[in-house]
């Protein structure tokens, strides 16, 4: 493995428009929420025991990783979680029923340590010996090559990757064998896919669009919904039409587990993330009709006429960026639970309608972008 990090050191479909978004409630009963919650472990029996693997979470008390962990214990594997222990191991989801955390706090398991302390995870994962990882905050190559080291029967191992790899291109949906940029923000986590392939281990990589959903802790429908809420318009870059693209975690949850001991997946890339894509306006409607607001107002601006500083004025990409996902599909035979509007009311119902978020609300580049709008009135 070291050999390889050395070697590796060197080296327009829009179907909607949402134009008809007039603001009004959308509601999904309780028990299509509790068919997505559960979408394997509801249509399918619990795995016998000689298909039960042991398996390492690396991370898993933030985002994606709980709702993974519960469809891997509902599908009769031994989950553990690998963390520092500086979030609790355990907490009841939104939407969560007494009697499902109960028995997944029973089971779920806790390997405390820092990722970093790269002898302490060559010696404790090596006394375990996991069949499968599936490393879901991993940003670097070189913390993955211990991993690799620590486990040279590992069965497969299933890394979060990211769209945001691809070189932007005058040409989409990106796929996955389009060009990526070494430059990217994310070159660490291609780096971790190069170092796979070289490493001989059965790997899967997932490299989702924009994950959104109950207890996102980036401000994706977040940053909406604030505004929405404090009746507010929405100030979006440009003209509004760039197009984008979003995935609701229990289906990039799903997805992962589509691929654990999949053939199909063996040494391959995925795309993940919502069958439609939508405008950044669109987006803005979609989210008023998912919490039940008002048709938004919608104010457009030029980001080159604002110094916003260190500032973030809007949480996407001031592009197009999208991918498909036309490969996931027919290899995994993977189909969302959820359209835009029917995931957005899924989130903001199990999360920002009750009052809970991970950002408090600040509207400081929004004023001066308004400020600046009334001046030219």
């Amino acid at each position: 493995m070291a050999a390889a990090m050395a070697s590796l050191k060197s080296s327009l479909l829009l179907p909607s428009p949402l134009s008809d978004f007039s603001g009004a409630a959308v509601s999904i009963s309780a028990q299509n929420r509790r068919k997505s919650w559960q979408p394997r472990g509801a249509r399918m029996q619990v795995a016998a025991a000689a298909d039960s693997k042991n398996i390492l979470v690396m991370g898993g008390t933030r985002f994606i990783g709980l709702f993974l962990s519960r469809q891997l214990i509902k599908e009769g594997h031994q989950v553990t979680l690998f963390t520092r222990g500086k979030a609790p191991i355990t907490k009841q989801l939104p939407g969560e029923s007494d009697a499902e955390y109960a028995e997944f706090s029973s089971k779920v398991l806790h390997l405390k340590g820092d990722r970093q302390d790269f002898d302490f995870v060559k010696t404790n994962l090596s006394a375990k010996g996991f069949d499968v990882v599936y490393d879901i905050n991993g940003r670097e190559a070189t913390e993955v090559a211990p991993i690799l080291d620590a486990l040279p029967n590992l069965e497969q191992f299933i890394y979060c990757s990211s769209a945001g790899v691809y070189l932007k291109s005058d040409l989409l949906p990106h796929f996955e064998t389009d060009a990526v940029d070494p430059k990217s923000r994310h070159k660490g986590k291609l780096e971790t896919e190069s170092l796979l392939e070289t490493s001989g281990v059965n790997w899967t990589s997932i490299r989702p669009v924009y994950i959104y959903g109950p207890l996102n802790y980036n401000p994706v429908e977040e940053w909406f919904f604030h505004r929405l809420k404090a009746g507010r318009p929405i100030p979006i870059p440009g003209a509004g039409n760039q197009i984008t693209q979003l995935g609701h975690v229990k289906d990039l949850a799903e997805a992962f587990i589509k691929v654990l001991g999949n053939p199909k997946a063996s040494k391959q890339v995925y795309n993940i993330s919502g069958a439609k894509y939508v405008t950044f306006d669109g987006l803005a409607r979609a989210c008023a009709k998912a919490g039940g607001f008002p048709e938004p107002e919608i104010v457009h601006y030029n980001p080159k006429d604002f110094d916003f500083g260190k500032k973030k004025a809007f949480p996407f990409r001031d592009q197009h960026f999208f991918a498909s996902v036309e490969k996931a599909s027919k290899d995994l035979g993977i189909t969302p639970a959820f359209d835009l509007v029917e995931g957005l009311t899924d989130s903001y119902n199990l999360d920002f309608g009750q009052g809970t978020f991970r950002k408090e609300a600040d509207f400081t580049t929004d004023d001066m972008i308004l400020g600046k709008k009334l001046v030219s009135v």
